[in-house]
Parts: structure tokens; sequence; C-alpha cells
């Protein structure tokens, strides 16, 4: 049986670490734009784009990405 390393984000290369922290700092303000949108013009697309979003941001705080 096979184990599997547990994820950690700090063996990750420099610019890996970098692009992480860049899209934990844009994905909140696209996630609530997109929110504004969603709500004012609800279309498939957007809901299903709004719902990427959230869960990037959710993965991207919990450390799972």
């Amino acid at each position: 049986m096979k184990r599997y390393n547990r994820y950690n984000p700090y063996t990750l290369p420099p610019w890996l670490k970098k692009t992480r922290s860049i899209c934990q700092q844009f994905i909140i303000p696209f996630s609530v734009f997109q929110g504004i949108r969603t709500f004012l013009l609800p279309t498939t697309f957007d809901v299903f784009l709004l719902a990427i979003f959230v869960l990037i941001a959710l993965a991207l705080r919990l450390d799972i990405i």
C-alpha cells in the first residue's frame, strides 16, 4: 500500500509560491465583483463563474491548492 504525502505549501518552488500569493490577493475582489454582477444580471455563465471563484477562494484559504 502506497502512502501519499500531505500537501505542504512550504515545499513549493518560489515562483509557484508567488503565483499562489497573487491569486490569494485577487480572488476575493473578483468574487465580490462577480457576486454583484450575478445579483444584478444573473445568467447561467455568471452563476457558474461565481461558484468557481468561491471554490478557488475556499481552496486557497484552506491551503488545499
